[in-house]
Formats: C-alpha cells, structure tokens, sequence
C-alpha cells in the first residue's frame, strides 16, 4: 500500500486506509470524499473480493461443553441452556446429571414453566444475556411455556440478541426474515443475517446459504457451503453434498475429502453419555 494519499498525492506517516477495500489512503475525510468517484468501482470490487475471501473461511465454533470437555455438537437441539447460570451443557451432561440442580451454582432445576420464564427474564433484565433472548423469542414465536404466541415480540428479542453478537440470534432472523415470521418478506436481510451468521460459525445458517444458491444456480457457492458445513458435521448438508457429486457438481476428490472431515468432526463431539441421551431423548418424543 503507498504512503501517499490517493486524492492529493501528499505523503505522511498517518494515513488512514479505505475501510471497505484497504487498498488505499487518504489524509482525512475530504481527500476521501473527493477521491470517491475514481475509486468507486475498484473499491467495490475489493471489498466484495475480501468478503467472499471471509465468507468462505473454515469456520467452527471451538466452543466445549464445560463439564466432559468436549466440543459441543452444531445443532442447537444437541445443548441445553441452563436458565439459571447462562451455562451452555451437551445433552450427555444434562441426562447424566444425578441432583436435580445445576452442577454451576448448584440451584435447583426449575419445576414449572413459570419458573423458567421467571428465570430467562432474570438473565435477561441483570446480565443482558442474547443466549436467553434467543431462547424467549422461541417460546413467543412458538408459544410454549404458557406464553401466546407473539412473533413481533420475538422479533424484537432477536433484533437486541442480534446487536449483542449472537450468532443464534441472526440464524433466527434470518429465518424469520426468510419466511415472512413476524416481519415482512425479505431475502435479502435473510441472506445478510445468515452470511453474519456462518462467519461466526453456525453451521444452520452456513447450510441454509448454501440452499439458497442452488436454488439461485449459483452452483459453485452452493457446494462450498455445503462442503464447508459438512466438514464441520453438520449432516443435512453432507446429503446436499452427496446429492451434488451425484450431479456432477462436486468432484470426487473434494467429495471424499468431506467424508473424512465430517467423520472426524462426528468423532471430535462424539461421547457415550451423548450417545445415551440421544436415545433417551428419542422415546421421551414416542
């Protein structure tokens, strides 16, 4: 990069760079301003080549449950949140529990539905908590736990998850967003939140970028994503893999490579209290 400014030409040790592509500098705000109409159209091109550079990173949360110390599973259903601490355990932990109490402050597991909500607000109101917003805007959207079902107000939860960096939150929205839930109709802040999402590393968000180009015949994003998801163990989007090599639109050496991947990533969270819970937890849906 030069040392000079791009509109003036002086040089000085204290130039700032363009925010959005880096690729050059200016000596304050109106140099920039003035610079802007010859430098807009290579100034998009960078930044749109730098976002897809990030967009497309190998990215996983490298978060453990704090009990085993294993790395805890891409699907959400797969943890469990306690309402009393914020703590985020693998369903093995929770199942193999023998008190009925948190293994953190050791208090005692919520016994109604209006326990939990007393709960989530508590997190909410004193430690701004985006984990138990996330988790209120399901039960409004969903009404469960005695609540109506109120999408603008699980919407809202979402939007102040969201501005805290919640990589949950922005799935949700972008699930709302995508289908209509509580706001009107807009892919394109669907995409946006979702793009958000899978930077942070959730792999729901990741899979679902990458079904919205195929669907757009993006073909070439769309295995990427998917690759990438798979890789991290995210199964449904191994199926969309194995269904693009079918297709020709995957080549057998990125296809095996997934495979690998996804199985080492399956026995990276893999345990046999999980395995156990996981039973459990299926007859308890019989």
């Amino acid at each position: 990069m030069s040392n000079q400014c791009a509109s003036c030409g002086k040089a000085a040790a204290n130039l700032k760079a363009c925010k959005a592509c880096k690729l050059v500098r200016y000596c304050g705000v109106e140099c920039q301003v003035a610079h802007r109409p010859a430098h807009k159209k290579a100034c998009r091109e960078k930044a749109r080549e730098l976002f897809h550079v990030q967009l497309f990173a190998q990215t996983k949360r490298e978060e453990e449950c704090p009990i085993c110390m294993i790395p805890l599973p891409c699907y959400a259903e797969e943890c469990t949140y306690m309402v009393c601490c914020g703590k985020q355990i693998c369903i093995g932990c929770r199942y193999c529990l023998t008190r009925n109490c948190c293994p953190f402050c050791n208090t005692a597991d919520p016994t109604s539905p209006e326990e939990v909500m007393m709960r989530l607000s508590e997190r909410i109101e004193k430690y701004n908590d985006p984990e138990a917003m996330v988790l209120l805007a399901i039960y409004h959207s969903e009404g469960r736990n005695g609540l109506p079902v109120d999408k603008s107000k699980a919407f809202e939860l979402l939007q102040r998850a969201c501005e805290l960096g919640c990589a949950e939150a922005h799935f949700h929205l972008g699930l709302s967003y995508d289908e209509g839930v509580g706001v009107e109709l807009d892919k394109k802040k669907a995409i946006h939140n979702y793009q958000i999402a899978a930077m942070m590393g959730h792999m729901g968000a990741r899979h679902n970028l990458g079904s919205a180009e195929y669907n757009d015949r993006n073909y070439e994003c769309a295995t990427k994503h998917f690759m990438i998801a798979a890789k991290c163990g995210y199964q449904l989007s191994l199926n969309e893999v194995k269904q693009c090599f079918k297709e020709g639109l995957v080549t057998k050496e990125d296809f095996e490579r997934t495979l690998r991947d996804y199985q080492a990533s399956c026995d990276e969270t893999k345990s046999e209290q999980r395995d156990r819970a996981a039973v459990i937890k299926a007859r308890e849906r019989e």
